[in-house]
């Protein structure tokens, strides 16, 4: 009988048993180990088929535990005594729907309950400390996803029979493993839930998902996508097996632990079997790298699954020993969904495309395919919305001459197989709900709920939502009907949420609130400029709800108007609501406008329709629309032949270029001569142009959008096998550094100088980057990073790529590196060429030298002659003051405290003109886009290059401020006393709050940050922080840009969102000051400003006077910039790079200095002070040792 779907609820309100709580405390303590494969260990027993009860039941090990039940309990004993800590029942596979191939159907239950009974009497014979009992419930025989032939409800009964026979045997917890299929999981989820409220008792639940070699599971999902779809089950820990040896898990592990609020388990297989059987990994191996997962702090609970036995367990018993278990973070709430795919709200991805079409009330299309019952072609058009960019799919079959229950199984059975991206079911029958829901594998968003009906519907959705996983719309609606204004919206809000996360058990992060569109241009009094009131909704709701976010159907504002203006008027609503804080759209991907394309006159025609909606403005929008018409433009230009060809490398234009290439062409040149031949010799000058300092980086770039062009056009008339590549390099940002702007620029420069590239991106683990050099095959790699963390990265990368038999050459690149660390610190690891470039033309000659023996071994020379000079500069002595007893710099004075303004957290939204007065255009012009010289004296003298760049500077910013670039930040004082090397930041009452370590200069003033805060023992100072950026969305638009071919526009912006972001700390620093009653004086200059010439200072963790990086991660603890779309990165690197933090001190003495160079008893000082190791302490502080 299936189960009834309706009648089952989280068992919350069942008590745990005391040996449960007894496990979940011992698990936080430390890492628990499993047991290993029970398959494997049965293997080697010899059985016979008359130890399985006859031939008819051979291979039925689940019924040993009747027919031989002390070889069972010897399998559970050896693995209790070879470390486990857990062990599990033999009952992977006793579920009706498993046992019925052996026809003991009838008897799974019975089966099961002797089988945990046998655990539990072998877990009690070990007294020396606690053994658990794991019940195991394997995937069955069927992938519902995948194979289909069973219900979900007959599944979910399937594991309800099999749990209650593990409960009343009397197991710790219930273990779903292998899991191939997230439904299958989510039909086990409600099995044991009901078989708990059968038996009157709670135990916690632990998943196990299996990533397949191919990267997904076997349905399809990812880890990401996996763990979004079960969270609502709150399990005690998510994990990984099967599949796969440990190697493999690295990626999929780390991501896992990243994300998790459970803890995590891993037990893989002991690598991947040979032909013969025989798996790949020894116990040495496999312990040594699970040892590397519980030292990376990634896992609670680990163990073995197929190919392990007694031996594996004992060696990674012996590691887990030495090893602290996992700590769930703490810190940002997250809005995700998932369908296969997994889809977070991120600022820097607002808004998220909701694909309108698959609407029978919207769509015509969609309304005529599904009357006609074409499933097939209806799935379609919801997966056409995705390939145009919709990043999810609302779905509404709500067509009052059918039934839409019935529609909606039948579109769901096609479509849940065909459209990876998440789904939205759009519906005000809850019955729709509870059909549509077993059928995703993923976690839905239900749209939608509301007040209309006073708390009815609130009542009767949110139980689903529990109950499959689930975000929610909330409407602005209530009794009293829809809200318009601002106010009102919030109202119905406050009232909403209050119910919602109190009485109903909704988290903050699963409220989607729809603060209403209206159409703008009917006439409707009601509803004329209620445009604005929504869009100011968005952000008050936002504001005032922390976590919640905000969707919005777009095209409901232009009902009403004439076609040609729909998507246009759609377009401008959206960038206006997205400016304002909005999360998803309901739009059509497919039909969407670009507002970067909406010419100025268009913007404001939509503007009036949108603010004041009058007749006048009405007919004007309508007027324009109807006489637009297309305009174009066609220019040639005339030169020389050859020549011609290099000369529009050199001058980067592409005017005249294609008809000059096919005149080459019409001479019988053949197109991978013309590419080798006029073509590289205008790149070449183009480098000797670039080495002189007669180019700028942006020229240079221009130069290379000239060349792509040429190429792109040669190769449709090249031969296949032609090989026109220099060679092939491999470039990547180094694991933890968010920065791409410079790897990028080496990309153009080699990309179009015939090296084939392949980059990576940023974030780029060691063994992301071992595993693409095995797939590539490239004659060259390429590092680059920003920071110090990153520099310390590559040394570790170095020593993995060699590690894995990589040595081909390495070329490193980036602020964060220097030769002396290059050649000191890298090269020893790597013990292969390793090539320091400080620019991308130099790494384009180093390339071409590279590419031969006789420039290779030249290179090899001049790399160990220099690198033997550093050593040798290095070796000579240098006197160090130890700093001992030091507890304050006796030059820094203790002045009266400055009172904060306020103890209140801030936000800032800005146009980006509003920091631009702030602008370093030295830094924009010249360090970033390489004009040389003083750029102010290049500016007021006229200078030709300056101007030049100018131009492309101010349409930059003018595509910014259209709606390119958003500028956010969020800001707070914070009450602060120094104790010695330490700067504590106290709550308002006092007590400590969070405590910076700072290290202290060893000679000299004996300089410290804490200085320049008073001391304990006095009244509380103050600080400030700050996180602000400019960077949302850059790196996708960037990208987009360099991958049109416009080079240029594509490295400005990236340039000039970091300077925009810099700006803006300028800009607020100079707030801060004036509202801490310092301001600047008024003759400063900005130059003076840019010279930090005013009182106080801002210092950033990483530079000189406080090199700890992962002091971030206590910053962002204080500010949680995550509302402003600002992430930290495993290495503790901002995302996204255009962003700046900053802790602010006010005092008149405070400066910006190096703490040089210090000795090891500061070293040890600030070990203990930071509670880590000397090796972690060392590792954070090398560039100061």
């Amino acid at each position: 009988m299936p189960l009834d779907l309706s009648m089952v609820n989280p068992p919350d309100h069942l008590p745990a048993s005391e040996r449960s709580r007894a496990f979940e405390a011992e698990l936080r303590e430390r890492i628990l180990v499993l047991d290993g494969a029970q398959g494997t260990y049965l293997q080697g027993c010899d059985l016979t088929a008359q130890d399985f009860g006859g031939p008819d039941l051979e291979g039925c090990n689940e019924y040993l535990v009747v027919t031989r039940p002390d070889i069972v309990a010897r399998m559970h004993r050896d693995y209790y005594r070879a470390g486990s800590d857990v062990v599990g029942t033999d009952t992977f596979g006793s579920t009706p729907l498993v046992l019925g191939e052996y026809n003991l159907a009838d008897r799974a239950e019975e089966i099961t309950e002797v089988a945990a009974k046998l655990a539990r009497g072998v877990a009690a014979e070990f007294t020396d400390r606690p053994r658990w009992v794991s019940g195991s419930m394997g995937p069955t025989t069927k992938a519902i996803s995948v194979t289909g032939g069973i219900s979900f409800e007959d599944l979910a009964e399937n594991y309800r029979v099999q749990a209650r026979g593990l409960l009343r045997g009397g197991v710790d917890v219930l273990l779903l493993e292998t899991i191939q299929d997230t439904r299958n999981a989510k039909a086990g989820i409600l099995g044991t839930w009901a078989a708990m409220r059968d038996v009157e008792t709670r135990v916690p639940l632990l998943l196990s998902g299996t990533i397949e070699p191919m990267g997904s599971m076997l349905a399809g999902q990812g880890i990401d996508a996996f763990y979004t779809s079960v969270e609502h089950a709150r399990p005690l820990s998510v994990g990984l097996n099967c599949a796969t040896g440990p190697e493999f898990m690295t990626d999929h592990l780390r991501t896992l632990s990243g994300m998790a609020r459970s803890l995590v388990s891993v037990y893989p297989n002991a690598g991947l079997p040979d032909e013969m059987g025989q798996y790949s990994e020894t116990p040495e191996m496999m312990s040594e790298t699970l040892a590397r997962f519980m030292e990376n702090g990634w896992v609670n609970l680990v163990g073995g699954c197929c190919g392990t036995t007694p031996e594996y367990i004992r060696q990674i018993a012996d590691a887990a020993r030495a090893h602290k278990p996992r700590q769930v973070p703490s810190g940002r709430l997250v809005t995700h969904v998932s369908g296969i795919d997994y889809v977070e709200v991120e600022e820097d991805s607002r808004p998220l495309l909701i694909g309108e079409r698959t609407n029978v009330i919207g769509s015509r299309k969609f309304r005529r395919l599904v009357e006609g019952g074409a499933w097939e072609e209806a799935a379609e058009v919801a997966r056409a919305q995705v390939k145009a960019g919709a990043q999810l799919v609302d779905v509404c079959l709500s067509n009052p001459d059918r039934d839409e229950v019935s529609d909606i199984e039948s579109f769901l059975q096609v479509a849940t197989r065909i459209v990876k991206a998440p789904l939205v079911i759009d519906a005000t029958d809850t019955r729709v709900y509870e059909v549509a829901l077993p059928y995703s594998q993923g976690k839905v968003i239900l749209n939608s709920i509301n007040l209309e009906d006073g708390e009815k519907r609130f009542a009767a959705v949110t139980p689903l939502a529990h109950r499959f996983g689930a975000a929610l719309v909330v409407g602005c609606i209530d009794e009293h009907g829809q809200a318009i204004s601002t106010a009102n919206k919030v109202d119905v809000a406050a009232r909403s949420y209050e119910l919602l996360t109190g009485k109903y058990g909704v988290v903050p992060e699963d409220i989607i609130w729809d603060p209403l569109v209206f159409p703008a241009a009917t006439g409707d009094e009601n509803y004329r400029a209620s445009a604005p009131e929504t869009i100011n909704a968005i952000a008050q709701l936002k504001e005032r709800f922390p976590g919640t976010r905000t969707v919005l159907g777009i095209s409901n504002v232009s009902f009403g108007l004439p076609p040609a203006g729909r998507e246009v008027l759609n377009s401008v609503y959206l960038y206006h609501c997205t400016r304002a804080g909005l999360d998803f759209a309901i739009v059509s991907s497919e039909k969407l406008v670009r507002y970067s394309s909406i010419l100025d006159d268009e913007r404001k025609l939509c503007d009036d329709v949108l603010v004041r909606g009058s007749d006048d403005d009405i007919a004007a929008f309508t007027a324009h629309f109807r006489e637009k018409k297309p305009q174009q433009d066609v220019q040639i230009d005339l030169l020389p032949l050859d020549e011609r060809l290099a000369s529009y490398i050199v001058q980067g234009t592409k005017e005249g270029l294609i008809a000059d290439l096919e005149s080459k062409r019409a001479e019988g040149a053949a197109p991978l001569d013309i590419i080798n031949g006029p073509l590289m010799d205008g790149m070449d000058e183009v480098g000797r142009l670039f080495g002189n300092n007669e180019l700028i980086v942006a020229e240079v770039l221009q130069s290379a959008e000239v060349m792509k062009a040429g190429v792109s056009h040669l190769e449709q008339f090249m031969e296949k096998t032609a090989d026109s590549s220099k060679g092939k390099i491999l470039l990547a940002t180094v694991k933890g550094d968010v920065h791409d702007i410079g790897k990028n620029l080496v990309e153009i420069i080699l990309g179009n100088n015939g090296f084939e590239i392949i980059n990576l991106g940023i974030k780029v683990a060691p063994e992301t980057l071992i595993a693409a050099a095995r797939e590539h095959q490239p004659d060259y790699i390429g590092l680059s990073g920003l920071l110090v963390k990153s520099a310390q990265q590559m040394v570790v990368t170095a020593e993995d790529l060699k590690a894995a038999g990589v040595n081909v050459p390495l070329l490193v690149g980036g602020a964060a590196l220097t030769p002396n660390f290059t050649y000191r610190r890298i090269l020893p690891t790597y013990q292969t060429v390793v090539v320091y470039a400080k620019d991308a033309m130099e790494g384009l000659d180093i390339a071409n030298r590279l590419r031969t023996p006789e420039g290779r071994a030249r290179v090899e020379a001049e790399v160990k002659a220099r690198a033997a000079k550093l050593t040798e500069l290095a070796a000579r002595p240098r006197a160090v003051a130890p700093v001992a007893g030091t507890s304050r710099s006796l030059t820094v004075e203790v002045v009266p405290v400055r009172p904060a303004p306020d103890l209140d957290r801030h936000e800032l939204v800005l146009r980006p003109s509003q920091v631009w007065p702030y602008l370093n255009e030295q830094m924009l012009f010249g360090n970033h886009l390489g004009l040389g010289g003083n750029v102010a004296r290049l500016a007021a003298s006229g200078d030709a290059k300056y101007l030049k760049l100018q131009g492309i500077v101010e349409d930059a910013k003018r595509r910014a401020e259209g709606g390119w670039m958003r500028a956010r930040g969020t800001y707070q004082y914070f009450l602060a006393n120094s104790d010695g090397n330490d700067l504590i930041i106290l709550r308002p009452g006092g007590a400590e709050l969070a405590r910076f370590s700072f290290p202290r200069q060893p000679t000299g003033d004996q300089l410290s940050l804490a200085d320049y805060v008073a001391p304990v023992g006095g009244d509380p100072d103050s600080v400030a922080m700050f996180v602000v950026s400019a960077g949302a969305g850059i790196r996708a638009l960037s990208q987009e840009l360099k991958e049109r071919g416009e080079y240029v526009l594509s490295q400005t912006m990236q340039a000039l969102a970091i300077e925009t972001a810099e700006a803006f700390a300028e800009k607020l620093h100079h707030d801060i000051r004036r509202d801490w009653g310092i301001p600047d004086s008024s003759s400063m200059s900005m130059a003076d400003v840019h010279k930090a010439r005013y009182q106080g200072i801002r210092v950033s963790f990483g530079y000189p006077a406080c090199p700890n990086l992962a002091d971030q991660e206590t910053l962002f603890r204080l500010l949680a910039p995550g509302s402003i779309g600002v992430q930290l990165t495993d290495g503790f690197m901002m995302d996204p790079e255009a962003t700046v933090s900053a802790l602010v001190f006010h005092h008149p003495q405070a400066r910006y200095f190096s703490v040089g160079r210090i000795a090891q008893d500061q070293l040890e000082d600030y070990a203990e002070r930071k509670s880590m190791t000397l090796d972690e302490a060392e590792r954070w502080l090398r560039p100061l040792l």
